[in-house]
C-alpha cells in the first residue's frame, strides 16, 4: 500500500478510536474527576517506563519544564470539563460542543501567537452561531449545563493548543505528554479537595469501570497517539485536519448505534450540528497550507485533535 494512502487509513483509525473516548466517558459510571485522574495517571505514568521519555525528561530545561507543566492544568481542566459535559448531557453533545474548537482557536489563536488577527478566520464563528443556537434549542431543557461545560472545555483545547504551538518545537512528543498529563494529574489531586461537592480524585474503580479504564488509556489514547506519529510523517496540514474533523461524526454515530441517544434528540440538534461541522470543515479551507503536519503534541491530550496545522 501506498504510504500516504496507508497514514490515511492510519489516521481514520485513530480518529475512530478517540471518537469511542465520549462512549466510555459515558459508560464507565465514576465521577468526572476521578475518571480523568485514573486516565491521566495511568497513561503519564506509562509513558514514565519509557527510557526515551526519561530521557527526555532529563534532557530538557527547567523553564521549558515548567511551560508544559503550566500547558497540562489547561489539558487536564479541558478532559475534566469534556468528561463533566458528558455526565450532565450525554456523549452526543460532548462530541457536539468539542467540535467549537476550531471556532475558538480561530479568535484565541493569533491572540498567543501575537499575530495578525486574520478576519477570514471571523467567517468561521459567525457561521457557527445559527448551529450553536439550533443544538440548544434540539437538546431537553436539563442538558443545556452540558452545552455551557461542554463550550467551556472546548474554549480550553483552543487554549492550550495555541500554547502547544509556540513550544512544538523544543519537545519530543511522548516527553511532552508525558509531562503534561503527569503535571495534570497532580493538579487535579490538588483540586479536588476545593471541590467537595465534586468529590475525592482517588476513587477505586469497580473491575467494570477498570476494564473500561484501561481500554479508554491504552486503547483510545497511546494506541492512537504512537500511530498518529508515524501517520503524520506522510501527510499535510491540511489532509490530517479534515480527517481529525471526523471525530466528532465518529463519536456522534457510535452514540447512536452504542448508547441510542438519538432518542434524547430531536431534528434540531442534528441541524446545528450539521451547520457546527459545516463551519469546522471551512477552518482548513480557509487556512490551507500544504507539506506541514499536525503537530503530534495535541494528539496525545486533546480530545479534540483537529486544532492546531
Amino acid at each position: 500500500m501506498h504510504s500516504v494512502t496507508k497514514a490515511r487509513w492510519q489516521i481514520h483509525f485513530c480518529v475512530l478510536l478517540w471518537g469511542f473516548t465520549a462512549i466510555l466517558g459515558k459508560l464507565i459510571t465514576l465521577p468526572a474527576l476521578p475518571l480523568v485522574w485514573w486516565r491521566m495517571l495511568l497513561v503519564s505514568g506509562s509513558l514514565l517506563l519509557m527510557p526515551r521519555v526519561r530521557r527526555g525528561l532529563k534532557a530538557m530545561p527547567a523553564r521549558l519544564r515548567w511551560s508544559y507543566a503550566g500547558i497540562g492544568v489547561l489539558v487536564s481542566l479541558h478532559w475534566l470539563t469534556f468528561y463533566a459535559a458528558i455526565k450532565l448531557a450525554n456523549a452526543s453533545v460532548a462530541a457536539t460542543c468539542i467540535a467549537l474548537g476550531p471556532v475558538f482557536l480561530a479568535l484565541v489563536e493569533p491572540w498567543i501567537a501575537k499575530r495578525k488577527f486574520d478576519p477570514r478566520e471571523l467567517l468561521i464563528g459567525v457561521a457557527v452561531v445559527p448551529g450553536v443556537a439550533m443544538v440548544v434549542g434540539g437538546v431537553p431543557v436539563d442538558m443545556r449545563v452540558g452545552i455551557a461545560v461542554g463550550a467551556f472545555s472546548a474554549l480550553l483545547v483552543a487554549l492550550f493548543g495555541s500554547y502547544n504551538k509556540r513550544l512544538v518545537e523544543h519537545g519530543d512528543p511522548l516527553t511532552v505528554t508525558c509531562i503534561e498529563l503527569g503535571t495534570g494529574t497532580l493538579f487535579l489531586t490538588l483540586l479536588a479537595p476545593l471541590l467537595p461537592h465534586v468529590g475525592p480524585a482517588f476513587v477505586l474503580p469497580s473491575l467494570h469501570d477498570a476494564a473500561l479504564l484501561v481500554l479508554l488509556s491504552f486503547g483510545c489514547t497511546l494506541l492512537p497517539f504512537a500511530l498518529a506519529l508515524v501517520a503524520l510523517r506522510h501527510m499535510s496540514a491540511f489532509g490530517t485536519q479534515m480527517v481529525t474533523n471526523l471525530e466528532p461524526v465518529y463519536a456522534i454515530v457510535l452514540a447512536m448505534l452504542m448508547l441510542g441517544e438519538q432518542r434524547q434528540l430531536d431534528g434540531w440538534f442534528y441541524a446545528g450540528v450539521a451547520v457546527i461541522l459545516a463551519a469546522v470543515f471551512m477552518h482548513p479551507l480557509l487556512s490551507r497550507r500544504q507539506g506541514k503536519t499536525t503537530q503530534p503534541e495535541l494528539l496525545g491530550t486533546a480530545e479534540s485533535h483537529n486544532v492546531v496545522e
